[in-house]
């Protein structure tokens, strides 16, 4: 069996978790040399892999511009930052795993798609929901006819109301200019729409705001920091020490900090984007959107994205002339009721193995699974190719434009 080796280009929360196959999987892949901005992450990979300080880089470049020392380009880095890399990397003859979104440019998304094509590179885009058992037993159903000619598809993301304090209006991806909501989080939905139908995208509308994270919904009195006497600590969800200064040190808590002491996280609110009230920060994404697609062929769906939630799970039902499907991700539950029988079946779901269910319902560990066994082929195609992928991020472009002009957009 060949050992693939690789390069990790950005060692943040993603990045550690594609490249801890390589730990629990060493005799299938090895990372042999890492490039991130941030010291005390750029350190900790390079122990947890060990790689030396020749092959420790404090940005990508130089890493790029070394002769190829690897098979395979992680590149994890965030949403602005992909397509130079990426490009670099194909340029270079890596195979790339490349983080969602692509890019947040169209153009770029287009640039990069045409490169690993014209390469012959395996370029697998990181859409890790094709990848979980939950979603591959619904495509199996759909495609097997199970509900007939698909009508309608319904799926809602609850993105949960802590999880959108901290991504997406403390965190990295509270800036539209940096990737709008329904790109940085929902291309996955967009993409697993597409991959279930199975047909073209043609006519897309969208609606959403940013209600209810900005100044006017602000306690009274509350100051810009929780930590700074808030007189609302007591009754605010979004108090931050209520959710970072916990047993927890794991996801969210990590990203605030790699010194994870209470001290350490005491400082890092204090200082830091996470211990802002989500009342007063920087951010303009929106906090609930919905998009409708119309399908080649006349199959239609509806997404629903919130952050007004407690849970953090998928929802998902699909109409056929057959029958239905009814789906919870959190749960894990696939229930089929074809039409005429008295009840519903419970279809059974694999569960991914334990120990290498890094997230995302083991998409995670077999996303990366598919990449390295691609590489190992020379250049197999995988489940979300960037061809694959490209249609996803242009309906997301499209939703967008929809959102703001108030159309409905042609693709």
């Amino acid at each position: 069996m060949k050992q693939v080796t690789a390069v990790l280009v950005g060692a943040g929360a993603r990045g550690q978790v594609y490249a801890e196959y390589a730990r629990q999987h060493p005799e299938e892949l090895r990372i042999v040399a890492v490039a991130e901005p941030r010291q005390d992450r750029r350190e900790l990979a390079c122990r947890a892999h060990g790689v030396g300080p020749e092959r420790s880089f404090s940005s990508w470049e130089p890493l790029l511009e070394k002769p190829r020392m690897a098979d395979a380009a992680l590149i994890c880095t965030l949403d602005g930052l992909h397509t130079a890399p990426a490009l670099a990397a194909l340029e270079k003859g890596y195979h790339v795993l490349l983080e969602k979104p692509m890019s947040n440019s169209e153009a770029e998304c287009r640039a990069i798609a045409a490169a690993a094509e014209r390469g012959g590179r395996v370029l697998c885009v990181c859409h890790v929901l094709r990848y979980t058992p939950f979603y591959a037993t619904l495509k199996r159903l759909v495609d097997e006819g199970a509900v007939g000619e698909v009508a309608a598809l319904a799926q809602i993301e609850n993105v949960g109301y802590w999880h959108h304090a901290h991504s997406f209006v403390r965190g990295n991806w509270r800036s539209g200019a940096v990737s709008p909501m329904i790109l940085q989080k929902s291309c996955h939905d967009m993409d697993i729409l597409l991959w279930l139908v199975g047909r073209r995208c043609e006519r897309v509308a969208s609606f959403g705001s940013l209600r209810h994270f900005d100044a006017a919904h602000a306690p009274k009195g509350a100051p810009a920091r929780c930590l700074d006497g808030c007189p609302a600590s007591g009754s605010c969800p979004y108090y931050a020490p209520r959710i970072y200064l916990t047993e927890n040190v794991g996801w969210p808590t990590d990203m605030l900090t790699t010194d994870l002491s209470r001290e350490g996280r005491e400082k890092a609110l204090r200082e830091g984007p996470y211990g802002r009230c989500v009342y007063r920060c920087d951010n303009d994404v929106v906090d609930r959107q919905v998009v409708n697609l119309e399908f080649e062929g006349g199959a239609v769906a509806s997404f629903a994205m919130t952050a007004f939630t407690t849970d953090m799970a998928r929802q998902l039902k699909i109409t056929g002339t057959g029958g239905q499907i009814t789906a919870d991700m959190n749960t894990g539950r696939i229930s089929l009721h074809c039409f005429g029988q008295a009840d519903p079946q419970v279809i059974p779901v694999e569960a991914p193995p334990e120990t290498n269910n890094y997230g995302h319902g083991g998409g995670d560990y077999y996303l990366m699974r598919d990449f390295v066994r691609a590489v190992r082929q020379g250049g197999a195609q995988t489940l979300s190719s960037a061809q694959a992928s490209l249609q996803g991020h242009l309906i997301c472009f499209a939703a967008e434009r929809s959102r703001l002009c108030h159309t409905v957009e042609e693709l």
